[in-house]
């Protein structure tokens, strides 16, 4: 091999951060760091400051989820977000924040990209049920029209979806979430 394409080579290595050169020393190999899964113990949200930083992380992220649904859901993955859209107001106080959570995943594995999906279980119902804790009674899911209110949130990200208009999904998303935070804020 010819100089330039060994110095190329360890050039496009050290971009990718997997070789390190020093002059006059030569050129080593890096150990790759071990991937690190995403987890959040509900332990870690002490405050309330730390649920609206939740809150706005979900905004981020789940609005993108939303609009890459309404783009790629499968005819089993919609009828797995109308679904869940349906067993929501019919879960009853028992169930309510595990229904919650079931839309907001089924949109998410609506999304076809498994990292959404992995996200959101690595998160799981603790998303839902910790701003609840600091919700007052009108806002929480036994206040029947509270659970309306959130019924129809979600119904327009569904339908968005089902219309298959990523942008109106996206902002159905946002408005669900921010109205979220904004009952959060003034709790």
């Amino acid at each position: 091999m010819s100089r330039t394409v060994v110095r190329e080579a360890l050039s496009r290595l050290a971009a990718a951060g997997l070789v390190e050169t020093f002059q006059g020393r030569g050129s080593f190999v890096l150990a790759v760091p071990e991937p690190s899964r995403f987890g959040l113990e509900a332990a870690q949200l002490r405050t309330h400051e730390d649920v609206l930083a939740m809150v706005d992380f979900r905004v981020g992220v789940e609005s993108e989820a939303a609009a890459l649904a309404a783009g790629r859901a499968t005819p089993d993955a919609l009828a797995a977000v109308r679904a869940a859209l349906a067993a929501f107001p019919a879960a009853g106080e028992a169930g309510a924040v595990e229904a919650d959570f079931r839309f907001h995943r089924s949109v998410a594995a609506a999304a076809g990209n498994r990292f959404y999906l992995e996200l959101l279980d690595s998160l799981g119902p603790m998303m839902i049920l910790l701003p609840r804790t600091r919700l007052q009674e009108s806002f929480t899911l036994t206040d029947p029209r509270h659970v309306e209110r959130v019924h129809r949130e979600h119904e327009a990200i569904a339908t968005a979806i089902g219309y298959g208009d990523p942008d109106a999904a996206r902002a159905a998303m946002r408005l669900h979430l921010s109205n979220s935070r904004h009952r959060l804020r003034s709790a």
